[in-house]
């Protein structure tokens, strides 16, 4: 895995700068779900995502070596996106982060019930 320099050099530093940019989760969500997914798919299930934005995440993550891009040279050229090894590493501890939101995020409405009730 190839990770920007940390200022600070921090390697946790280092991962989070390239996890936190727009969209970032969401594409590798995706990747996680889906498998293999070509550009065209990407943006039609990602609304709002400008063709810029989707090009330059997934830039990126292909520098950071935790996707891989697959160019066919067909007419029209086929470019499909998929998670290297790191990728599918990275989608487990997502995994574990999206299920401690979820029960933080039960946790505050359950709370908020009680003040309202």
């Amino acid at each position: 895995m190839k990770l920007p320099q940390s200022p600070i050099g921090c390697p946790l530093d280092s991962l989070l700068r390239i996890l936190s940019g727009p969209w970032t989760i969401y594409i590798l969500c995706r990747l996680h779900q889906h498998g293999p997914t070509r550009f065209g798919q990407l943006k039609r299930h990602m609304p709002g995502i400008s063709s810029k934005m989707l090009t330059e995440r997934l830039r990126s993550l292909e520098a950071a070596e935790i996707i891989y891009r697959d160019h066919q040279p067909t007419v029209p050229p086929q470019v499909t996106y998929g998670l290297m090894q790191e990728g599918y590493e990275l989608t487990r501890v997502l995994d574990q982060l999206n299920c401690l939101a979820e029960r933080w995020q039960g946790h505050v409405e359950r709370h908020s019930h009680k003040e309202t009730g």
